[in-house]
């Protein structure tokens, strides 16, 4: 189609776009870097075997983790739409699965949000060290004033206003748009994440004691190769760390122009993204050498992994490091900007899906998601039970979403509605990484067999061991409850209409890849 569409719900059927590779590159590293990186990857690989973890990580890089993000990129590309468009365009009763993703991310936002302003004030406090001899104490007490396990309307102020703030920067960045808003935001944040992070890993580098860390680290545990938990340890680790299977590389690859290089995209996206774990795992593990030393203790006895490492570890190598105020700015400022680009690109996934199914403009879109997210964020995680609810919700989305749904997912692409050969030969028209039967195998037999064992072992584990010791109506509502309420809500949501515009399928990018791979046989396809 030649001609500009119409415009005649006041939304716009020709789709936004990133104004260059490179910023579409810089956005998918930036959602794919983030909290977890800094404060999860260097705990699971020291738990699994140390520097032998490396092996299954690699292994599980290339065999899931790579193929199911080009699976992302190939059904948002091909079907160019917000994960419930794409996936409804590319088989129609797979629309929920979209849905499904839409909202595990709408959980994720609610929380994610709060966790970087904390790190916000953390980096304040880390001028004047203002947690003293006690870290974990000062974290959960005087800062958190976390109160028992339940839903409370007690307010935290300390915690309430950055909560605000991380909404109004991300609120900005998402009403601009893909252009003007993410893509600038990120040519600003990953940037200067790159720069705090390697300024904060050569300081960790010169601190006494930091030899012992790095030993800590990667000295291997051989032994550990032959634990089947550790192999599901390292697929797990990359289905979160590359921002795959909840809608984000769906979301963000539709909004990459037809002649992309799809492949070699996402092989810069995915190591850029290990490249930063490792470093991650570099920085935090010499910090815990000097700690160790200087507590006269063992690194594995101070060892952490998540809020635990970011909060109440780290505040205490501030504290007894030189130069500790400097260190304790970049870290937490690096959680800052690595949370930010995250966020970001989680809550374009919903707004995308709404504007696609209603036919709104882009501001009103982005208004009506942000605004709502950002009023259940603040009453959910702005008081004293903040902390059990994000606990529990985070863990059970995880698990029983994210991992879950990824299961699904590759189910039905790849065994009900059969389009593994369709994406592969769309992969193909531009990628400068041939996929042929290989990735197909990945994705329809190798990943599939990761994550269903993965699933298993985690509902084996919840059953059995209900979560964190919490109260059943807490693990009810937040956990079980929420999880489920995913796939319903999902499901209803198929049945709403959807804008007119939207099944047009009037976008000029949309038609010229479809009429490109129809003249196109696989093979004459580059």
């Amino acid at each position: 189609m030649n001609t500009a569409p119409t415009r005649s719900n006041g939304g716009s059927a020709v789709r936004e776009t990133f104004s260059s590779r490179k910023l579409f590159i810089l956005s998918a590293i930036g959602s794919a870097v983030g909290l977890g990186n800094i404060w999860r990857f260097p705990y699971v690989a020291y738990e699994n075997g140390g520097g032998a973890f490396l092996i299954p990580y690699l292994v599980a890089l290339l065999t899931a983790g790579i193929p199911l993000l080009f699976l992302d990129y190939a059904i948002g590309h091909k079907f160019r739409g917000s994960a419930p468009l794409a996936f409804r365009r590319m088989s129609r009763p797979a629309e929920f699965l979209g849905w499904w993703q839409v909202l595990m991310c709408f959980v994720i936002a609610v929380y994610y949000a709060v966790i970087i302003g904390w790190a916000g004030m953390y980096a304040w406090y880390s001028i004047s060290k203002a947690w003293g001899d006690d870290a974990t104490g000062f974290f959960t007490g005087t800062f958190l004033e976390v109160g028992d396990p339940g839903v409370s309307m007690d307010f935290v102020p300390q915690v309430l206003w950055p909560l605000i703030a991380v909404w109004v920067i991300t609120i900005v960045i998402l009403v601009a748009g893909v252009r003007k808003g993410i893509g600038r935001a990120n040519g600003i944040f990953m940037p200067l994440l790159l720069v705090m992070f390697l300024l904060l890993v050569i300081s960790s580098l010169f601190l006494p004691g930091a030899a012992t860390g790095l030993n800590a680290f990667f000295t291997p545990n051989w032994e550990a190769l032959g634990d089947p938990a550790v192999w599901a340890a390292a697929y797990g680790h990359i289905f979160f760390s590359l921002s795959i299977a909840f809608g984000i590389m769906v979301t963000y690859s539709s909004y990459l122009r037809r002649k992309t290089d799809l492949t070699g995209s996402g092989m810069v996206v995915a190591f850029a993204n290990s490249g930063f774990e490792m470093l991650a795992g570099i920085g935090v593990f010499a910090a815990l050498g000097f700690m160790s030393v200087a507590a006269g203790t063992s690194v594995e006895e101070s060892a952490a992994g998540g809020v635990g490492l970011a909060f109440m570890a780290f505040p205490t190598i501030i504290s007894e490091a030189p130069f500790g105020a400097v260190l304790g700015v970049l870290f937490f400022g690096s959680l800052v900007f690595a949370g930010l680009t995250s966020l970001t690109s989680i809550v374009e996934v919903i707004i995308s899906a709404v504007k696609d199914k209603m036919g709104w403009a882009r501001r009103a879109s982005a208004l009506a998601v942000t605004l709502p997210l950002a009023l259940v964020s603040v009453l959910l995680f702005g008081t004293t039970t903040g902390l059990h609810v994000l606990d529990i919700a985070d863990a059970f989305v995880n698990q029983f979403g994210i991992l879950f749904g990824a299961f699904v997912t590759v189910v039905v692409v790849a065994w009900l509605a059969r389009k593994l050969p369709v994406l592969s030969n769309h992969l193909n028209l531009y990628g400068s990484i041939r996929m042929a039967g290989v990735w197909k195998l990945l994705v329809g037999i190798v990943a599939p067999i990761a994550l269903g064992y993965i699933s298993f072992e985690a509902f084996r584990t919840f059953i059995t061991e209900p979560y964190g010791g919490y109260p059943d109506w807490m693990l009810n509502t937040f956990g079980w409850g929420m999880a489920a309420a995913l796939v319903i809500i999902g499901i209803l949501l198929t049945l709403i209409p959807w804008s007119k515009n939207s099944l047009l399928n009037d976008d000029p990018e949309y038609d010229a890849i479809k009429a490109h791979e129809d003249t196109l046989s696989p093979t004459k396809e580059k």
